[in-house]
């Protein structure tokens, strides 16, 4: 199971820049649907790639689905030559996106964004606009399927 709190807290505590993405994005704006992990689209400097490794290094990150054993190494050069991962860690499963289908990296979706409080930590989330346009981009069965709820969440939205 995903320790969400503790993902997010470390990530916000570590002074990482991400946004939160996915189905972790649509339950901040009232979805309802369960979500197994946590997509975020972080900014891809050298610095926040340093304090993203630096944050996740105690928690044993690993290419989630990989063979047991299969050599990987976390690290700045690892992250800084690749772009999206999908890894376990200690405090469950985390997405780790470069880039998103529909809306592009962390500077094409910075203003795209909203603060919210997550566990007592400030971070950025997906607007919800924007969440439906890059759930409907990204095309996938469960991404359609949390479309009508999202699209319902936004007219009782726009009702008020």
């Amino acid at each position: 199971m995903t320790d969400f709190r503790g993902l997010i807290r470390t990530l916000t505590d570590a002074g990482v820049q991400f946004i939160i993405v996915g189905g972790a994005a649509a339950t901040a704006h009232g979805a309802t649907r369960l979500t197994q992990d946590l997509d975020v689209v972080y900014e891809r400097s050298a610095e926040n790639v340093g304090r993203l490794v630096d944050a996740l290094d105690s928690h044993a990150p690993y290419l989630r689905g990989a063979p047991a054993g299969l050599p990987f190494a976390f690290d700045r050069a690892t992250v800084q030559a690749g772009l999206n991962f999908t890894l376990t860690t200690t405090l469950g499963d985390l997405d780790l996106l470069g880039e998103i289908t529909g809306g592009g990296d962390y500077g094409a979706l910075r203003a795209h964004t909203v603060a919210v409080e997550l566990f007592g930590a400030e971070c950025l989330c997906l607007n919800l606009d924007k969440l439906i346009h890059v759930k409907r981009a990204a095309g996938r069965p469960k991404d359609f399927e949390a479309l009508a709820e999202l699209i319902a969440i936004r007219e009782q939205r726009d009702d008020d």
